[in-house]
């Protein structure tokens, strides 16, 4: 059975349930109200008869019937009793309804307490049938010398309690039925609100809602118009540094993180992308997005938040991959050339060239090779520095390993991709530094040591030099001597960055029109690493 319809069966069995015990409970009540209103008006119109003179002064005539008897039924008609009866000590009648009924003795053995002089109100059952009765004492010189009885029949009274009830079953079925139609517009607005969605769908939704925003690698965090966080995922407590265990859901956003501009977003309706944000001294890309509903109005705002350093990650993944790429074009360029060299020799006839050629190619690229192996055994370093030095052939660079380097002990705990980071952009610098001056020779040296505690990486150039007062200007993110704009200014912020997150530094040193030397030692052990940059 679908929602609307439980909640209309549910709300049409409480209303009808209400109903059931709303007129129960009023009949009940109103037929012990009213025996209680008709007991007290009988038990009065008694006690007013019982003080009568008349009626007193008739008990010594010789046929008291004849005077009470009119006085009696004249009372009963004007007040609407079943019956009044009159009657003596000896209970003998003096005035009943039916006349023939005089003389004869009362029926209902219920004149006990009355003859002890007590007024009471009872239930009985007379020669008319059950009735309820107010029964009070007839004084004379403090003596009890009869009793006044007035009666109301049972039937009489269910009767009036009847009509009653039909007025309020009629106002129950009223009830009733705007109760039906109240649950069929409430189980129709339910309905509407969720979207025609069961339950079981909303729970699924939710949970799959849940699992989606915690495998999401950016920081959630969505906000009402008040300005309550009401979604943040795990990747938000992170950036904010507060544990899972902590709500955040009900706080307003300015508790947990002041300058998010989400409550302008929410004011505005307008969204923001890729804007910068601090937080806790790291740098993130924030993209805020209103949430509008069905009618167009601004309900809320969601906020993601992505790590900048995470993207420049990916940008030194993106840059190995297209030195790597390079380094291939520049060696299949290279081997072309020699190719073509060696093809002319042999049309020549030059063969005893051509033999020499190959020979030195082989002892060079082979004596190179050896060296790479031996103090450059980590595959990924040594085939990185091979594809920089087919790179340098291309670009007509002297580009050389000095010949005392050694990269022997190298900690497998210490990212490659890191270290490739280092040596690619400190060597490409190097390369284009010396490209553009103007002298002849164009030299590139790389040294590489793992001796004593540190690895040592120093990239030497004879290039034009920096000149800078601010040492620290040259790692900022954006910075360059370059002519062209295309991607300047990251190399070294991307150097400066792999370095911190290995737990070492680097240093520099140049002479504006001699060249430039970059220096950077990382430590072996990672028990110094740099806490500064430590990733959730």
């Amino acid at each position: 059975m679908r929602l609307h319809s439980k909640l209309m069966l549910v709300i049409l069995l409480l209303i009808v349930s209400i109903g059931v015990v709303f007129e129960v409970t009023f009949k009940s009540i109103m037929e012990t109200n009213l025996k209680k209103e008709i007991g007290s008006k009988a038990l009065s119109v008694a006690q007013s008869i019982a003080n009568m003179p008349d009626i007193k002064e008739s008990f010594q005539a010789e046929d008291p019937a004849s005077t009470i008897q009119p006085i009696a039924e004249s009372i009963r008609k004007q007040v609407g009793a079943e019956f009044i009866v009159i009657g003596n000590r000896n209970e003998i009648r003096y005035s009943h309804p039916n006349p023939n009924r005089l003389g004869q003795k009362m029926v209902g053995g219920d004149n006990g307490l009355v003859f002890k002089g007590e007024s009471v109100v009872s239930e009985s059952t007379g020669t008319l049938g059950p009735s309820l009765r107010g029964k009070a004492p007839i004084f004379s010189q403090g003596e009890v010398i009869g009793v006044v009885s007035v009666g109301y029949l049972q039937t009489d009274i269910e009767n009036e309690v009847s009509a009653i009830q039909k007025k309020i079953f009629f106002a129950t079925l009223l009830i009733l039925v705007g109760g039906l139609l109240a649950a069929l517009l409430i189980s129709l607005n339910i309905k509407k609100a969720m979207f025609g969605l069961e339950p079981k769908e909303i729970a699924w939704m939710y949970q799959e809602k849940h699992a989606i925003l915690e495998s999401i690698h950016e920081g959630i965090i969505a906000i009402d118009t008040d300005g309550r966080i009401t979604v943040v995922n795990e990747t938000a407590h992170k950036i904010l540094k507060v544990p899972n265990e902590i709500l955040l859901r009900g706080k307003r956003i300015e508790e947990v993180l002041e300058n998010t501009n989400l409550l302008e977003v929410v004011r505005k309706g307008q969204a923001e992308y890729d804007k910068e944000i601090i937080i806790f001294g790291d740098v993130f890309l924030a993209n805020r997005i209103p949430i509008f509903n069905k009618k167009g109005v601004v309900i809320g705002a969601v906020a993601s938040l992505r790590n900048k350093s995470e993207l420049a990650q990916l940008l030194q993944e993106l840059s190995h991959v297209k030195a790597y790429a390079e380094g291939l074009r520049a060696q299949t360029h290279e081997y072309s050339n020699r190719l073509y060299t060696l093809l002319g020799l042999i049309q020549l006839g030059s063969y005893k060239e051509a033999i020499d050629f190959i020979s030195k190619e082989v002892d060079v690229a082979q004596g190179f090779i050896q060296f790479l192996m031996k103090e450059i055994p980590d595959p990924i370093i040594a085939g990185f520095i091979l594809g920089k030095v087919s790179l340098a052939s291309e670009l007509k660079v002297d580009f050389s390993i000095d010949r005392e380097s050694s990269f022997k002990d190298l900690p497998h705990e210490i990212n490659r991709d890191s270290l490739v980071t280092i040596i690619g952009n400190l060597v490409n610098n190097a390369f284009e530094a010396v490209r553009e001056n103007e002298k002849e020779e164009k030299k590139v040296v790389l040294f590489l040591t793992d001796l004593g505690k540190e690895l040592i990486i120093e990239v030497e150039d004879n290039g034009k030099g920096i000149d800078i007062k601010n040492n620290e200007q040259v790692f900022k993110e954006g910075y360059t001597t370059k002519n062209t704009k295309s991607n300047a200014g990251l190399g070294l912020s991307l150097v400066q960055k792999a370095i911190k997150g290995l737990g070492g530094y680097v240093t520099f040193s140049s002479n504006s029109g001699e060249g430039t030397i970059f220096t950077v030692a990382i430590p072996k052990s990672r028990g110094n690493v740099y806490e500064g940059e430590k990733r959730y």
